[in-house]
């Protein structure tokens, strides 16, 4: 074989590896796709829209009131869930007559995908845990129907930032 032809495909190998490790990294470190399989976050999220985390963000600052983010569902570590956090450590978390309550005030939450049917709480956050609700509350598996009703910092995978497909409704997630 020739010598050149030897060296180019050495230099394909190599940049083919190079590629593969950087797609790694991102993916491990950074920015991961993901499906939404079900409808618990309607109408911010829907079925099986292809969503960006960023696995990088909460590595500088800590979750945030609204934040919509994914995480490994407590009672089954397996799975992985996609909810909005409305609660923090020290938190009191309430809903009565149709409106969420935060330490007794009422929270405005002008993604809701409707009424709410129930009562719940209250219940407090324990420190370094996190309250997540559906925003399609009616539908939604969340902290108020789980067995461990809260989620640890360190079952969060990361933030969910952008919707990248379908692409009529690309764009940053509130």
């Amino acid at each position: 074989m020739n010598e050149d032809i030897k060296r180019e495909i050495i230099e394909w190998i190599k940049a083919i590896a190079f590629a593969l490790v950087l797609a790694l990294v991102i993916r491990g470190f950074i920015f991961e796709p993901m499906i939404v399989p079900s409808g618990s976050m309607i109408p911010t999220i829907q079925i099986n829209d292809r969503i960006l985390v960023n696995k990088f963000t909460y590595r500088f600052e800590e979750p945030d009131y609204n934040d919509i983010v994914v995480f490994k569902y407590p009672d089954d570590p397996k799975q992985t869930f996609v909810k909005r956090l409305v609660g923090k450590g020290g938190d009191v978390i309430e809903i009565k007559d149709n409106v969420l309550y935060r330490n007794s005030e009422p929270i405005q939450e002008p993604y809701l995908n409707g009424e709410m049917y129930s009562d719940f709480g209250p219940y407090k956050v324990p420190e370094d845990h996190y309250f997540m609700l559906g925003d399609n509350r009616n539908n939604s598996k969340d902290s108020r129907f789980w067995e461990n009703k809260y989620v640890s910092r360190e079952q969060i995978i990361g933030k969910a930032t952008y919707r990248i497909w379908p692409i009529n409704r690309i764009g940053k997630l509130k």
